[in-house]
């Protein structure tokens, strides 16, 4: 039997995190100090009692609640201090809980109610990344996210591409599932292939496999954002487990082509895309070997952190720090930095820390 790791062992582990929001990673303190300045009313005016309201109304079980909690964060960064500054912050808090290569994503397009620009934005968000990483250790590539309710995406596309030497690694789409595919956003995706960029896109969270079927095979995605739903495409084996197991073709496309997963245990919870951390579909997906990463999504709804949501993996499914090795090697593996940076940081910062922990 693996003994389990410590919380400190985990904290102290290397991590790669694929998918966090920056809207949804601000510290409480800091929401009410913005919100002081711009006058925008908050459910509760101390930073306790506001963490504790963001963790029950993201707890309700819907994805369109859980969605409703980021018109405060988003309300308070809409100057280039208060995006500087969330920025900053969020990548010492990355860095400080042991993340030494972080993609984090936003939508400029939310950010422009006190005139700001889409370049305003970015430059102030990717200036917030590089204040924080200072001295950390930490390495933060930036995703920029379209709204797929929205028609800006073509829009933000080029803006991604224009930034992508100067830390834009990456584009997103995000928002409701429902009633919004991403074929509506297909000429932006054509457009990032004809320029040889990455990109994501959220499916397969609270909509199941036509969502991911298109984000694959209409936009082609590199990487599926949650993709949790590609469960409803394997049936378990006997046991209930992976042995005997048999994937449909959808499922078996995605396992044979190695695409990367970002799931997120803690939100898909919240959000109902799973019963429980016990019950989360990364179990299956992990004895199945899919490429599944473990990330945070919303770091204050989910109140999480890599490490919390890796403990509470290695108690739900008995992981010891072999198994959280895969995930991060898998993590780094299905980063968009080019392929000799990633290997970088494999062998010089993951392996020798996970080493260290294991001898």
């Amino acid at each position: 039997m693996v003994a389990s790791p410590t919380y400190e062992e985990i904290r102290a582990a290397p991590k790669a995190l694929l998918h966090d929001h920056l809207d949804g990673g601000l510290r409480p303190a800091t929401i009410v100090e913005l919100a002081a300045e711009v006058g925008h009313e908050l459910p509760v005016a101390e930073p306790a009692g506001l963490q504790q309201w963001f963790a029950e109304a993201a707890g309700s079980g819907s994805l369109e609640r859980y969605l409703e909690t980021f018109v405060h964060t988003v309300s308070v960064m809409q100057t280039d201090r208060a995006l500087r500054l969330v920025a900053a912050e969020c990548a010492e808090d990355l860095a400080a809980d042991g993340v030494v290569y972080a993609e984090v994503r936003f939508a400029p397009e939310q950010h422009l109610a006190t005139g700001l620009s889409l370049e305003q934005v970015v430059e102030a968000v990717l200036a917030g990344f590089r204040d924080g990483a200072a001295g950390s250790g930490i390495r933060v590539g930036t995703l920029l996210t379209a709204m797929r309710h929205a028609a800006r995406s073509m829009e933000i596309a080029e803006l991604a591409v224009r930034y992508r030497d100067v830390g834009v690694v990456g584009f997103d789409i995000a928002g409701r599932e429902a009633g919004y595919p991403p074929t509506r956003h297909l000429d932006a995706f054509e457009y990032l292939h004809r320029e040889n960029f990455h990109f994501t896109i959220h499916a397969g969270e609270a909509f199941g496999l036509p969502s991911i079927w298109q984000a694959i095979q209409w936009c082609g995605a590199d990487r599926l954002g949650h993709g949790v739903r590609i469960v409803d495409d394997v049936t378990p084996g006997p046991g209930g487990g992976a042995a005997g197991a048999r994937l449909g073709r959808l499922a078996e496309y995605v396992r044979d082509k190695r695409i990367p997963l970002e799931l997120c245990p803690s939100s898909n919870v919240q959000t109902g895309a799973a019963a429980s951390i016990a019950e989360h579909p990364i179990g299956l997906l992990h004895d199945l070997r899919f490429r599944v990463t473990v990330n945070t999504d919303n770091r204050l709804m989910s109140g999480t952190s890599m490490s919390r949501e890796m403990s509470l993996l290695a108690e739900a499914f008995s992981y010891g720090l072999t198994e959280l090795q895969w995930f991060t090697v898998n993590a780094m593996k299905s980063s968009f930095l080019p392929f000799d940076e990633r290997l970088a940081i494999i062998n010089d910062m993951i392996k020798p820390g996970y080493a260290e922990l294991l001898a």
